[in-house]
C-alpha cells in the first residue's frame, strides 16, 4: 500500500473510533456536559489527562525545538513535566474539593464577585484561544504533508469531527475519546523511535539509544557516540555543540524565566485543571495526577532521542547535495512551503549557521522551479506566475528556508526510510494529540460562556436544557475561530503554545493559590492582580513578537527576556499588586473564610461547606 493509503486507513480508523465513543457517551445534562458527572476513574482519568496535556506541542513541536535547539530545548521538558507535577500536588486536590464546574466558576465564589468572575472568564477565552491556535495549525500540518489536501480543507476536517464528538458527548465524550487519542499517540511516537534506534545504535530502547555508539555499515559497533557525532559535525557546520548549555539568546536566564513561566502556566491551565473535578474524590484527583505525570513520561521520556535521531538524519540526508539529488522528503516536505532553499549561486546545499542563521542555503534555480516551491506562499508570487523581485528578501526576513520546528517528528520517519505504515502511524498520532487537546480547550471556552457568562451571571433561572443548547452552540462558534486559527496561525505550534501558558502564569496561577492557601485577600486585589498581570503579559508578547518592539532587559538580562518567558514576570506583578492591595481592601466575608479552611482539611471532612448551597450546583 501506498503512504497515502496507508494514511486514510489510520486517519479514517481513528477519526471512526473517536465518532463511535462520541456517540456512546453522549449526554443530557450539564454535569455531564462540564464534568462527566464526575465519574470517571483515576487511571482513565489519568490517561485522559496525559491526552488532553500532550498537545500538538508535546507530539509534533516539542523533539523538533529540542532537535533545532539542542540542549536549550530541554526547557520545554522541564517546564510542561515541572508544572504538571506543581498542579498534582499543589492544587489540583483542594480545587477538586471546592467542587465547582470551572476556574471562572471559583474565582466568582471564592472572591464573591460577578466582576472577578467575568475577568476570570475574559482571561480563560483569551488563553484557550491562544493555545489553540498551537493545535489546529498542527492538525493542517499533518493534513497538508501526508492526506495532500490543501491546509484549509484538512483544518476544515479537523474541526468537524471535534465538533461532533465535543458537542455530542462534552466532557464525558472528550474523557473518553482522549483515553483512545493518548493510546493512539503514544504509539504513533514510540513506534518510530524504536526503529530508528534500532537502526542507529542497534539498541530497542531510545532513551539508550542517545547515550550509545551508532552502527558502522556492517551493522557492529563504530566506536562513535551519537552525542559526539553530533556535537562534532554541529560544529563543522557552524553551529554550537549540540550538547552545549546556554548558547546564544536562549542564555541560564532565558532558560530559567521560561522554565517558571511554563511550570506556572500549566498550573493555571484552564483544561487542566478541570479534568481534576471529572473524579469522584478527593483522593481518586490526586491518583489521576500520579497516572498522568506516568502516562505522561513515556513520550516526554523519548522526545530528546527522537530530537537528535532527526537531527543527525537531516544532516547527513541534506548537506552537501545538489538541487538535482535531493532527497525524497525533503521534495515531499517543500511542497508544504514549511522547509525550503534559497538561491546562493553554487548548487550546493550547505546545512550551516550562515550569517543570516539559515539552515539550508542552495544554489541557483530558474524562477519557474522557484514559484513552484513557493506555491504555498502565493503572496510573492505575481500574477504571471514568476517570482517578484524581493522574493528572495521576503523569504529571508521570514526565516523560511530552515525547517520548521514542526516537521522534525512528522518527517523523521521518511528521514529514516521507515515502513510506510509506520510514517502513516505517526500522522494519525499527530492528529490525536491536536484534536484531543483542542477539544478540551473548546469545552473551556464552551463553560466559561455558557455556564460561567450565561447561567451564573445573565440567567441563573435557566432550565437545563436551555444550558445544554447554549453550551453545544458556544462550542460550534470556538471551533469555527479555532478553525480560522488554524489557516491564519500566529506562529509555530509550541510557540504559539508557550504563550499561552505564560497568559495562564500572570492570570490565574496566583488568583488560584492566594484563593487557596490565603483567606485575607479579598474581592478588589484578586481582580486588580489579574488585570494586571494578564494585562502586562499580552502587552509584551504582542509587542515584541508581531510588532519588533526590543526586548526588556531590566539590567539583568544581557539578551532580553523571550516573550515565552515573560510570563513569569506577570505573574510577579500579580502577587505584588494583590498582595500590596489586600491590606488596605475589605476582607472575604466569613462564609468565604469557612469555606476555604473546609477545604484545607483532611478528605474525609466531605466537600467544601460552602458548595451544598450554590445555586449552580
Amino acid at each position: 500500500m501506498t503512504l497515502q493509503a496507508w494514511t486514510f486507513l489510520f486517519v479514517g480508523l481513528t477519526f471512526g473510533l473517536y465518532l463511535a465513543i462520541a456517540w456512546w457517551s453522549r449526554v443530557r445534562d450539564t454535569r455531564g456536559f462540564y464534568v462527566a458527572g464526575r465519574g470517571i476513574p483515576a487511571a482513565a482519568n489519568g490517561m485522559a489527562t496525559a491526552s488532553d496535556w500532550m498537545s500538538a506541542a508535546s507530539f509534533i513541536s516539542m523533539a523538533g525545538l529540542i532537535s533545532t535547539m539542542g540542549y536549550a530545548g530541554g526547557v520545554y521538558l522541564m517546564g510542561w513535566t515541572g508544572g504538571y507535577v506543581l498542579l498534582a500536588l499543589m492544587l489540583a486536590p483542594y480545587l477538586r474539593k471546592f467542587g465547582h464546574f470551572t476556574v471562572p466558576d471559583f474565582v466568582g465564589d471564592r472572591y464573591e464577585s460577578n466582576l472577578a468572575r467575568l475577568v476570570a472568564i475574559f482571561c480563560a477565552l483569551f488563553v484557550s484561544f491562544t493555545y489553540v491556535a498551537g493545535q489546529m495549525r498542527g492538525v493542517g500540518v499533518v493534513f497538508s504533508r501526508f492526506l495532500e489536501v490543501d491546509i484549509d480543507v484538512g483544518v476544515g476536517i479537523g474541526v468537524a469531527i471535534v465538533f461532533v464528538y465535543a458537542t455530542l458527548g462534552g466532557m464525558k465524550g472528550i474523557t473518553w475519546t482522549q483515553v483512545a487519542q493518548y493510546w493512539v499517540l503514544i504509539t504513533a511516537f514510540l513506534i518510530p523511535a524504536i526503529a530508528i534506534s534500532l537502526k542507529l545504535t542497534g539498541s530497542p530502547l531510545p532513551q539508550v539509544g542517545l547515550g550509545s555508539e551508532l552502527l558502522d555499515a556492517n551493522g557492529a559497533p563504530s566506536g562513535v557516540y551519537l552525542l559526539d557525532k553530533l556535537d562534532s559535525i554541529s560544529q563543522e557546520l557552524g553551529f554550537s555543540r549540540y550538547t552545549e548549555t546556554f548558547t546564544g539568546p536562549w542564555d541560564k536566564a532565558n532558560v530559567l524565566l521560561v522554565a517558571l513561566a511554563l511550570m506556572l502556566g500549566t498550573a493555571g491551565l484552564p483544561h487542566v485543571i478541570v479534568r481534576f473535578y471529572t473524579v469522584r474524590t478527593v483522593k481518586a484527583a490526586r491518583w489521576s495526577g500520579f497516572w498522568a505525570i506516568l502516562f505522561i513520561a513515556a513520550l516526554y521520556l523519548t522526545a530528546p532521542a527522537t530530537a537528535a535521531f532527526a537531527r543527525t538524519y537531516m544532516i547527513e540526508s541534506l548537506n552537501g547535495r545538489t538541487a538535482e539529488s535531493l532527497p525524497n522528503w525533503f521534495e515531499n516536505w517543500s511542497k508544504t512551503g514549511l522547509i525550503s532553499w534559497v538561491d546562493d549561486g553554487d548548487g550546493v546545499i550547505r546545512y550551516s549557521a550562515g550569517d543570516d542563521n539559515e539552515l539550508f542555503r542552495v544554489g541557483s534555480v530558474n524562477p519557474s522551479e522557484f514559484a513552484t516551491m513557493m506555491a504555498a506562499h502565493q503572496q510573492w508570487i505575481d500574477s504571471d506566475g514568476s517570482v517578484g523581485a524581493d522574493a528572495r528578501i521576503e523569504l529571508r526576513a521570514r526565516k523560511l528556508s530552515g525547517p520548521d520546528p514542526d516537521i522534525i517528528v512528522l518527517a523523521t520517519p521518511e528521514m529514516a526510510e521507515l515502513a510506510s505504515w509506520i510514517v502513516a502511524l505517526v500522522a494519525a498520532g499527530g492528529l490525536a494529540a491536536a484534536l484531543s487537546t483542542a477539544s478540551g480547550l473548546l469545552l473551556v471556552v464552551s463553560s466559561s460562556v455558557a455556564h460561567d457568562l450565561y447561567f451564573r451571571m445573565l440567567k441563573p433561572d435557566a432550565p437545563e436544557k436551555n444550558r445544554l443548547l447554549v453550551g453545544r452552540a458556544t462550542i460550534g462558534v470556538a471551533v469555527i475561530v479555532a478553525g480560522l486559527f488554524g489557516i491564519y496561525p500566529p506562529g509555530f505550534v509550541s510557540q504559539v503554545v508557550a504563550f499561552a501558558f505564560g497568559l495562564a502564569a500572570s492570570s490565574f496561577f496566583p488568583v488560584l493559590v492566594l484563593g487557596i492557601f490565603s483567606k485575607r485577600v479579598g474581592t478588589v486585589p484578586a481582580i486588580c492582580g489579574m488585570v494586571v498581570g494578564i494585562g502586562f503579559t499580552a502587552f509584551y508578547i504582542v509587542a515584541t513578537v508581531f510588532f519588533g518592539m526590543e526586548r526588556w532587559t531590566f539590567g539583568l538580562f544581557a539578551n532580553g527576556i523571550n516573550p515565552q518567558g515573560i510570563g513569569v514576570v506577570g505573574a510577579i506583578l500579580n502577587f505584588a499588586t494583590t498582595l500590596l492591595l489586600t491590606p488596605i481592601c475589605k476582607a472575604p466575608s466569613e462564609a468565604v473564610r469557612r469555606l476555604v479552611d473546609s477545604v484545607r482539611e483532611p478528605e474525609d471532612a466531605g466537600e467544601a461547606v460552602a458548595i451544598e448551597s450554590s445555586p449552580a450546583h
